[in-house]
């Protein structure tokens, strides 16, 4: 069983992730996977070049992502550009791995990806968790988190999809403005409905 895990800034999927992988779940980062693609991927480094300029790779040979950041910041249609380049090459190598996963004998495995609906990521999964939480409690997470202010957060939070259209069309929605052991109950009654299912499947 395929299940993405996603929500927006400060909504805490990640913590989600950490404890379905604490209960011995395997969590593919599509974040991480879109970076090795961006850093190691000889034909998506070329077609970034070419739309970025060479200024997009440090000296390391790494993609400078302050730099890129700036281009899409001015430019939303860079921004669609780059993931026509980026998005498909990880929905490809996400499959591949929970197919490896599936092969490996693992009954769930889990992608989380901040932009599962954007990139169509949703079609891949089975099952898709959105974690919500209030936007008074995702920004201040995200302040101390990342040391930034409350302006920019919310800068950050209206470049995402709104957080109603996630929510419905979620299968199914973890609220995340409590406490973490709060949270850790959740995701264990989540985990056990998952290896129902799986069970069921196989």
């Amino acid at each position: 069983m395929a299940v993405g895990v996603t929500g927006g800034i400060g909504s805490g999927k990640t913590e989600v992730c950490r404890i379905f992988e604490r209960l011995g779940i395997a969590v593919l980062s599509a974040d991480l996977i879109a970076k090795e693609i961006s850093n190691y991927d000889p034909r998506a480094r070329q077609l970034l070049v070419k739309l970025l300029g060479s200024n997009a790779y440090t000296q390391e040979g790494v993609l400078d992502r302050a730099y890129v950041a700036s281009k899409v910041f001015s430019s939303k249609n860079v921004q669609k550009k780059i993931n026509a380049i980026v998005h498909p090459r990880v929905q490809d190598e996400i499959e591949r791995k929970l197919c490896e996963l599936e092969r490996n004998g693992a009954g769930i495995g889990m992608v989380e990806a901040a932009l599962i609906y954007e990139a169509g990521l949703d079609k891949v999964l089975d099952a898709v968790i959105v974690v919500d939480a209030s936007e008074d409690s995702r920004i201040e997470r995200v302040v101390k988190r990342d040391g930034t202010d409350r302006p920019a957060v919310r800068d950050r939070m209206n470049a995402q999809m709104d957080p109603a259209e996630k929510l419905q069309r979620a299968d199914y929605i973890i609220r995340n403005d409590g406490t973490l052991e709060e949270l850790d109950q959740k995701v264990k009654f989540l985990h056990s409905i998952f290896q129902k299912l799986s069970d069921r499947s196989g």
